[in-house]
């Protein structure tokens, strides 16, 4: 057996809860923070719905700003096929990437020499020509470093780098920058920043060397939060200026202009430093580069915002028509805030006055405001990351008239993604993490061509907690699609599909028959609302017409056809954030009491009979793992083995064992017996200390009784159950897989290849997953023990398809091979502490 390839399907991520985490570049590729990895989405691809291409590795700590160089306001200067992206990180560490457009191939640079010594908060670049480029950096250490890059004139070449300048901003940090070069003297920069003194600092000075204060510009009143620079602007032929648009914490923006007042001779040279102090009062600021003299003055005050302002951007370059190679820079401005808008501003035709134009939002009762907004390089979308982790997209789509409709952009979770289940026929993933919800993500097959891979998106969110949430299982089985989650709370919870849901997950797999049909049962419920404390989920009920006119006659009684906080609603295209939030959520439908902490660890059998659950633990007590009665969701028996946190709890494939693995470096094996409906009994077949540290994960080899064991210890161990008649199970030890390079943290053993042959993929702490090949030959003495058994590697994951941090789980997707002759493709889906979810191809030869 041999894997040919693997392919990354699908990457599913949030945003980190940074504001200038997001970037939008000239290459219309947008790079954002996802934890410790930069991820990269583009809003179209090949007119197919936006989706993650890939994810950066690198970083090891939160990553908290991203640049382009070209940015989206270079878009009409960019001649070379090679693009570049920095990234600052929460310890100080700036990367440098490198993708090469016409191959979409990327490849690590450089990490810039000199760190700053805490977070790096912002980044601005500059393409100064072809070859060369500037840029600027700010972190929490009080430090502000201007760079010089020469670019590679070749794919593949490095990059030089020289430290300019590095200014001290003392105590109160710098958050916001932008570079320019100044108006009819492009030899000159001009940098802006601004932070917690409430003030704008402009440094001015030659761009081969060191920078100087200019002057400042005050007026704001908090902290300021958002800086950009215009291109130069004319206005009826005239002289060049600048504009320079400040966001505030002050809930304002604040539009500056600076233009040139002349090249003053030697002896006027005195008389205007005399006068700089007066005309700061009468006009603004005065400050002189070299032998030019600039005028800052506010040219508008916008007020329109009701919450801290983010963001604000200037509309990029618009390429002239007319045969010439010339630009117009638009006089728009693009602004977020926290309350949950984004607003266009325009000066007016008449009479020149700066005014809202156009304003977009987020309704959703989740939505918590805007981080940054940001232009696509071409002037006719936009693009709001949110407090949730989310993305918002909006498309000019108006010929005459503006016209802004929403788009569906890449979603995912904004936390650690600490568990995922496939559901029971394969159709979707669903996750939990962290960030306190549940998600769906399924591949939309209804509107893909044929030959063409589908599109995979989240469909549904079917759960907002008020506290994250560690684990999931999905019930298996006949029935209605239902799942049981558990969360930093004593109370594990069951969930039922609502009707909504069905009919949605039928659109999106193209089937004829629909899920609805398949449940067997008459499901009455639409969808959900919140409690008013984030905790319970409650029904909305479907009623016939009898039902409704029967309540309707009650006294003092209210039909439930009342219009509810959240509308469910049968969805027949990829959702936006906005129904996704609220409008998707499941019913809850029972509690599982009985744990003493929080929840940890669940799991159910393949016929979807009994959950096991387990609870974080430090002693035997409570340790203890509980079984439940799928249905009923009584407590049926409590099973006592483990004296720490029980990790991970798998049912074997048969159901007669329970697989639980522990803090306390042991694995226990239960054999579960169910006499009659109701009554279930266990016995502790083993408890043996496998490993020398926590053991973190375990799977069974779905042929047959095997089963891996994989620890922090770095090792992963192959154990075979053997039973006999009228003789009691005993646990064999077959191998040790040669020591891995970092704790093994996750593992999913396919079974379906062969008879005999299966393939284990194994998830590290650092990120990395490796796919073995196993093999068991039978005994011909001994049918139950077998001869021989081998593991060897063939496959190893790149990094960029890799996660950045922790794998957390890792699951094959069953019922899912595609047969093409030679070859079979099957699909491997993980997450992780880099927020993702990721969805794999796996191509099979010689099987």
């Amino acid at each position: 057996m041999r894997v040919s390839g693997v392919d990354g399907t699908f990457i599913g991520a949030g945003c980190n809860r940074v504001v200038n985490n997001v970037s939008w570049g000239a290459c219309n590729l947008v790079a954002f923070g996802a934890q410790n990895a930069v991820a990269i989405f583009c809003p179209e691809v090949f007119n197919r719905q936006g989706r993650i291409l890939t994810t950066l590795p690198g970083h090891k700590a939160l990553v908290n700003c991203t640049c382009w160089i070209p940015s989206s306001k270079d878009v009409f200067k960019v001649q070379t096929q090679e693009h570049f992206l920095l990234s600052g990180g929460a310890d100080g560490v700036i990367l440098m990437w490198a993708i090469f457009l016409k191959e979409m191939q990327w490849r690590y640079v450089m990490q810039v020499p000199k760190s700053h010594r805490k977070g790096v908060t912002c980044i601005t670049g500059l393409l100064v020509s072809e070859g060369a480029s500037l840029f600027a950096s700010t972190g929490s250490d009080g430090i502000v470093f201007l760079w010089k890059m020469d670019l590679p004139s070749s794919y593949g070449d490095g990059c030089e780098m020289t430290c300019l300048d590095s200014i001290s901003v003392g105590t109160r940090p710098m958050v916001a920058l932008s570079l320019a070069t100044l108006p009819e003297n492009p030899g000159q920069l001009v940098l802006a920043m601004g932070g917690l003194d409430n003030k704008i600092h402009l440094y001015s000075g030659e761009g081969s060397g060191k920078l100087s204060l200019a002057c400042e510009l005050k007026g704001h009143t908090d902290w300021i939060q958002g800086l950009d620079f215009s291109l130069p602007i004319s206005v009826d032929g005239g002289s060049d200026f600048l504009f320079l648009a400040s966001a505030s914490q002050d809930k304002t923006i604040r539009v500056w202009r600076i233009a040139l007042r002349g090249l003053p001779s030697n002896a006027q040279a005195t008389s205007i430093q005399n006068c700089i102090s007066m005309m700061s009062y009468i006009e603004g600021p005065v400050f002189t580069v070299a032998d030019s003299t600039y005028q800052v003055s506010l040219e508008s005050l916008l007020v329109g915002h009701d919450d801290w302002v983010y963001s604000v951007d200037w509309q990029p370059a618009l390429i002239m028509d007319d045969g010439k190679k010339g630009w117009i820079q638009p006089q728009s401005i693009l602004s977020a805030s926290m309350d949950k808008t984004m607003m266009i501003w325009k000066p007016e035709k008449n009479t020149g006055i700066w005014t809202n134009m156009v304003s977009v939002g987020e309704l959703s009762h989740s939505a918590l405001g805007f981080y940054g907004g940001h232009w696509g390089p071409h002037g006719d979308s936009i693009l709001a990351h949110g407090y949730g982790g989310s993305f918002h997209l909006w498309k000019n789509v108006g010929s005459e008239q503006e016209k802004w409709q929403p788009k569906v952009v890449p979603s995912g979770h904004s936390g650690t993604v600490t568990d995922f289940s496939w559901s029971r026929s394969g159709e979707y993933i669903l996750s939990v993490s962290h960030d306190q919800t549940t998600r769906i993500f399924a591949s939309w097959e209804s509107k893909r061509c044929s030959g063409e891979k589908p599109s995979w998106h989240e469909i549904a969110r079917p759960q907002v907690h008020g506290h994250d949430i560690n684990c999931v299982t999905v019930i298996q089985g006949k029935g209605n699609q239902r799942f049981v989650s558990g969360a930093d709370e004593k109370v594990a919870r069951v969930f039922s599909a609502p009707l909504s849901f069905l009919k949605t997950l039928t659109h999106a797999s193209a089937q004829k028959a629909g899920f609805l049909e398949d449940t067997g049962e008459d499901v009455q419920i639409l969808g959900a609302n919140m409690s008013a404390l984030g905790l319970s989920q409650k029904p909305i009920y479907v009623h016939s017409e009898h039902n409704t006119a029967a309540m309707a006659t009650q006294v003092g009684s209210e039909p439930l056809e009342t219009i509810p906080d959240a509308v469910p609603i049968e969805l027949v295209e990829p959702p936006i954030e906005e129904q996704l939030a609220w409008h998707t959520l499941w019913p809850e439908t029972h509690k599982l009491y009985g744990h003493g902490n929080e929840l940890f660890s669940l799991c159910c059998d393949h016929e979807g009979k009994l959950v096991a659950s387990s609870c974080k633990a430090q002693s035997a007590k409570v340790a203890e793992i509980w079984l439940w009665q799928v249905g009923s969701w009584k407590g049926l028996d409590r099973l006592q083995s483990h004296s720490l946190t029980v990790t991970q709890m798998e049912f074997s494939p048969d159901d007669s064992f329970l697989l639980a693995v522990s803090r306390d470096r042991h694995f226990s094996l239960f054999s579960i017996a169910r006499d009659g409906q109701q009554e279930v009994s266990h016995k502790l077949v083993a408890k043996i200390e496998a490993h020398k540290r926590i053991i973190w994960a375990c799977s069974w080899n779905p042929l047959g009784h095997q089963f891996a064991t994989g620890s922090r210890d770095k090792t992963v161990k192959i154990w075979t159950v053997i039973v006999r008649p009228d003789e009691e199970a005993c646990v064999k030890q077959l191998m040790v897989l040669p020591q891995f390079a970092s704790s093994v943290t996750a593992l999913s053993w396919f079974g379906g290849i062969r008879p005999c042959n299966g393939l284990l993929a194994v998830g590290m702490e650092d990120g990395l997953i490796e796919l073995w090949s196993t093999s068991t030959e039978k005994s011909a003495s001994d049918s139950l023990v077998p001869s021989k058994f081998t593991a060897m590697p063939v496959f190893r994951l790149h990094p960029f398809l890799c996660h950045a941090s922790t794998v957390h789980r890792l699951a094959w997707r069953e019922n899912h091979e595609e047969d093409t002759g030679n070859e079979m493709t099957l699909q491997l889906a993980s997450c992780g502490a880099d927020h993702t979810v990721r969805v794999f191809d796996v191509k099979i030869s010689n099987f």
